[in-house]
C-alpha cells in the first residue's frame, strides 16, 4: 500500500470515472490498532462549498491576453479557477475538503504553442500581472499555488495545449516534446518511432514534460535512464524578456551549463515551452522481482554494493521494517501468513522488502544484468520472494492518489516527505527525521524507503500515517514537515525530487549559502525585472 501513497495525481479535484478507491474493512481496523482512532470522514467538498473570490484582473490585460489566445482559452469561471488554485499535497487536499482556505488565480490562460506564451508574458509583464505557470498540478511542495506576491492580479498559465511532438532524430535519439506533453502521452508519441523516455514517477499519469524539467523530477527507474535531468539536452523557455533558448551539442565547455540553470527553476526564470530529451529504443524485455533482506542496515548495505558495483537493477526500491509490515498488512494477494512462517523458516526477523526491475533488448541481456544484481544480494542473504510480487508492484504503481484518498476520506492525516544524503550519513538522516515526526505527532506510523541510489549515496522517501487533528488538521502537518525539514538540514538535501517550491524555500540558504540564493535572485532579475514569474516560489 505504501507505493500507493507516494504523490497524488489527480488533475481535477472530482473524482474520474474508475478512479475512486475503496479501503478494505480488514486495512481500517488494522489502522485503528496501530495509530488509534481516526478522525472524522471529510470527502471532498463540492466547488459551491468553498471559497472562491471575484477574479482581480482589469479589462485591459483581458482583452490583451483574450486577443493572443482567443477569449474562449481565457478563463475566469469558478470551477476553472479552483481547477488550477494548488498542487496535491496533503495541505492542498485537506483545504479541498473545507478546512482552510487557498489563494485562486484571477483567470485561467491556455496558450497553444510558444509564441502565445511568450505574448502572454509580454503582456503580463507590461500590465504587472503574475503568472504562475500550470502543467500537471501534481506539485506537492505549493510550486504551483497561486500566490501573488506584490502583485494586483496573477493568472494561472496553464501549459496543456502544448501537446506535441515536435521532432525525433532517430540517429542521435533526440526528441522534442512541448511541455504540456503527459507522462503517457510522451510514450505514446515516441514509441511509433520506437523510442521511450524510460522516465516514471509515480506522477507519471498526471505530470508533464515542463513540470519534469522545471522540478529536475527523478523517476523509479532512475538508475537505469537516469533522472530527468539527465535526458535534457536542450530547452526553449519563454522569459517576459524574450525567448530563450539552451543547448547545441552533446557536451559543452562554453561557461557554465545554462541547462542546469533553467531545469529546476520552477516557472521562476522563465516558462518552459520545449524540451530536446535523449530517448532510448523501447525495452522489448522488462522483468520485476521482490526480495526480502534482514533488517534496515542489511538491507541498505546491499544497495550501497550493488551501486558501488555498478550493478544495480534499473528500479531499485528498499523499504524499511515498517512500510514492509504496512505491505505485508495490509495486502492479501502477497499469502502473507505463509510469507511470514517461511520468513521466519528462514531467520529473517526484520523483513525489510526489496523490488527490483531491469528492463532491456533482450532476453538475454535482462539474464545477465540480473544475475550480476542477484549475485550481491545473495552475499547479504536476501531472500527471494518471486516475479509475482515485483509484478504486482509494477502493475500497481500509479494507484497511489487513489488509495491516498480513501485514507483522508477515512480520517487519515497521510503525507510525505523525501530527501538524500551520502551512505555515511544515510543511518543517521533517517533517524533524525523519524525522531522529529514522532515527537510532533505522537501515535503514527512512519515509513521510510530507498527509492533512488547512487554510488556515493541515496534518497529517503517517507510516508506518514497518523489520526488527522480536528481542531486545525492544517496546523498538524504543517509542525510535523517544520520538524522533519529541520532535522533534515544539515544532513541531507531539502528535497531530493519534490522540488522547492514555496515549503522548502525557508531551507533553501542552508543548503546552497546565502550566496547562492543572491545568485539566484540576480538571475531571476536578469531574466523577469518586474517579478511577475511564479511569485513566491524557490525564493
Amino acid at each position: 500500500m505504501t507505493e500507493l501513497i507516494d504523490h497524488r495525481l489527480r488533475r481535477s479535484w472530482t473524482p474520474e470515472a474508475g478512479d475512486a478507491a475503496h479501503l478494505p474493512a480488514k486495512a481500517l481496523r488494522w489502522l485503528v490498532q496501530r495509530i488509534g482512532p481516526l478522525g472524522s470522514a471529510a470527502p471532498f467538498a463540492p466547488d459551491s462549498a468553498l471559497s472562491v473570490p471575484e477574479p482581480v484582473l482589469d479589462e485591459r490585460p483581458k482583452r490583451d491576453l483574450e486577443e493572443v489566445v482567443g477569449a474562449e482559452h481565457v478563463l475566469t469561471a469558478p470551477g476553472e479557477r479552483l481547477a488550477r488554485a494548488g498542487g496535491l499535497s496533503y495541505l492542498d487536499l485537506i483545504r479541498r475538503r473545507g478546512f482552510g482556505d487557498f489563494p485562486v488565480p484571477d483567470a485561467v490562460v491556455l496558450p497553444e504553442n510558444p509564441a502565445e506564451v511568450q505574448s502572454v508574458l509580454e503582456i503580463c509583464a507590461r500590465h504587472d500581472v503574475g503568472v504562475v505557470p500550470f502543467g500537471g498540478g501534481t506539485s506537492v511542495v505549493g510550486g504551483v499555488a497561486a500566490l501573488r506576491g506584490d502583485k494586483a492580479s496573477v493568472i494561472a498559465l496553464d501549459l496543456t495545449r502544448l501537446d506535441e511532438l515536435v521532432s525525433v532524430d532517430p540517429v542521435s535519439r533526440i526528441a522534442v516534446l512541448q511541455a504540456g506533453v503527459t507522462g503517457p502521452e510522451a510514450d505514446r508519441l515516441l514509441a511509433g518511432h520506437g523510442f521511450t523516455l524510460g522516465h516514471v514517477p509515480q506522477s507519471y499519469e498526471r505530470a508533464t514534460i515542463g513540470g519534469f524539467a522545471a522540478t529536475r523530477s527523478a523517476g523509479q527507474a532512475s538508475s537505469g535512464y537516469g533522472r530527468f535531468e539527465d535526458m535534457v539536452k536542450g530547452v526553449r523557455l519563454a522569459t517576459p524578456r524574450g525567448e530563450w533558448k539552451l543547448g547545441v551539442a552533446p557536451a559543452s565547455a562554453a561557461g557554465p551549463d545554462l541547462r542546469h540553470l533553467a531545469l529546476g527553476s520552477e516557472g521562476t526564470l522563465g516558462v518552459i515551452t520545449e524540451v530536446a530529451l535523449r530517448v532510448r529504443p523501447v525495452p522489448e524485455v522488462r522483468r520485476y522481482e521482490g526480495f526480502i533482506l534482514d533488517g534496515w542496515e542489511k538491507g541498505t548495505d546491499a544497495v550501497r554494493e550493488l551501486a558501488q558495483r555498478q550493478v544495480l537493477a534499473d528500479v531499485t526500491r528498499l523499504s524499511d521494517v515498517d512500510e514492509s509490515e504496512v505491505s505485508l498488512a495490509l495486502n492479501d494477494s502477497w499469502k502473507t501468513k505463509a510469507l511470514r512462517r517461511y520468513l521466519k523458516a528462514r531467520g529473517v526477523h526484520a523483513p525489510c522488502l526489496l523490488i527490483v526491475g531491469w528492463e532491456g533488448a533482450s532476453k538475454r541481456e535482462v539474464a545477465r544484468r540480473r544475475r550480476e544484481t542477484t549475485r550481491v544480494l545473495e552475499r547479504f542473504d536476501a531472500v527471494r520472494i518471486g516475479a509475482a510480487l515485483g509484478e504486482s508492484w509494477r502493475r500497481g504503481r500509479f494507484s497511489g492518489p487513489r488509495q491516498r484518498d480513501a485514507l483522508m476520506d477515512n480520517g487519515v492525516c497521510v503525507e510525505t516527505l523525501e530527501t538524500a544524503a551520502y551512505w555515511a550519513e544515510l543511518g543517521d538522516l533517517r533517524d533524525a527525521v523519524r525522531a522529529a515526526l514522532t515527537a510532533t505527532l505522537g501515535n503514527a506510523i512512519i515509513m521510510c524507503h530507498v527509492s533512488h541510489a547512487y554510488e556515493t549515496g541515496a534518497s529517503l522517501y517517507f510516508t506518514v500515517l497518523t489520526p488527522r487533528d480536528e481542531a486545525d488538521p492544517i496546523a498538524q502537518w504543517q509542525r510535523a514537515k517544520a520538524a522533519a525539514s529541520e532535522a533534515i538540514t544539515g544532513i541531507g538535501t531539502i528535497s531530493h525530487h519534490h522540488a522547492v517550491g514555496v515549503d522548502h524555500a525557508r531551507y533553501l540558504a542552508a543548503e546552497i549559502g546565502e550566496l547562492g540564493v543572491e545568485v539566484l535572485r540576480a538571475a531571476k532579475k536578469a531574466v523577469d525585472p518586474s517579478g511577475i514569474l511564479n511569485p513566491g516560489k524557490l525564493v
